[in-house]
């Protein structure tokens, strides 16, 4: 028996352009409480949400995403790592532990954010809505953090587009998973290249509506031009992470 929800995962393409058409608050609704129904790491809940409706907001976060886009998105989310609120919770019942600071608690706040930010992925493309995954809020951390006002403990992980999809993309394709899933212990190629070359090869017939009438380059070029391709505040992310209260040594 075929599974709808499997059919849509394995149909998932980004949308970028979505029609100029709200998204029912009862829809909405149900996002939030998938949202809050996500698996959380020791059930601490140390992730929240921004909903970005404010339209300059909107514009300068776009910005910083240099994609013009992200201000059109009918739902514009921010995904944060946060444990400002349990610091303070146990601010408030006396019971103040360094420990909210180090690295163990932020990656807990990290995963939560990614993990809740997926299942409402998931909930959107099973009500016929389409996604866009914004890793580019991270060009500027330290500007997302002044536009939306986040607090110390708190960090933007991801954010996220949603709406009635306006454009229909092909399918991007993906490697194979015997480079990805290995039994007991990790698998090392000799020649990666050589490993790719028919994934190279499928990635060539590929166009991107970004730049539809030119079809993509091959994995493995991509691969170098983005590891040359550096974004020089991505690489201040410890530093940004120290401003915002977080201890990388605990």
């Amino acid at each position: 028996m075929e599974n709808l929800m499997i059919q849509r995962q394995l149909n998932h393409k980004t949308i970028r352009e979505f029609k100029n058409e709200q998204i029912p608050e009862e829809i909405f609704a149900q996002l939030l409480d998938v949202a809050r129904r996500t698996p959380t790491s020791n059930g601490m809940q140390a992730s929240s949400i921004i909903r970005v409706t404010d339209q300059e907001k909107r514009n300068e976060i776009a910005a910083v995403c240099k994609q013009e886009y992200v201000a059109r998105a009918p739902e514009l989310l921010i995904f944060v790592a946060d444990q400002y609120r349990n610091y303070r919770i146990a601010e408030d019942n006396d019971g103040y532990e360094p420990s909210a600071r180090d690295m163990d608690r932020f990656f807990q706040g990290f995963t939560d954010a990614c993990l809740t930010a997926q299942n409402i992925v998931n909930a959107a493309e099973a009500s016929d809505l389409g996604v866009v995954y914004l890793g580019s809020i991270l060009n500027d951390a330290e500007k997302i953090i002044e536009i939306l006002e986040l607090p110390e403990l708190t960090m933007p992980v991801v954010g996220l587009g949603i709406g009635y999809p306006n454009q229909a993309p092909q399918l991007k394709p993906r490697m194979s998973m015997e480079l990805r899933l290995f039994e007991n212990t990790y698998k090392k190629f000799d020649n990666y290249v050589e490993e790719i070359k028919e994934y190279d090869k499928e990635m060539q017939t590929y166009y991107d509506l970004r730049d539809a009438n030119k079809r993509v380059d091959s994995f493995s070029n991509q691969v170098v031009t983005r590891l040359k391709n550096t974004i020089p505040k991505r690489s201040e992310m410890l530093n940004i992470l120290k401003k915002q209260g977080f201890d990388l040594n605990i």
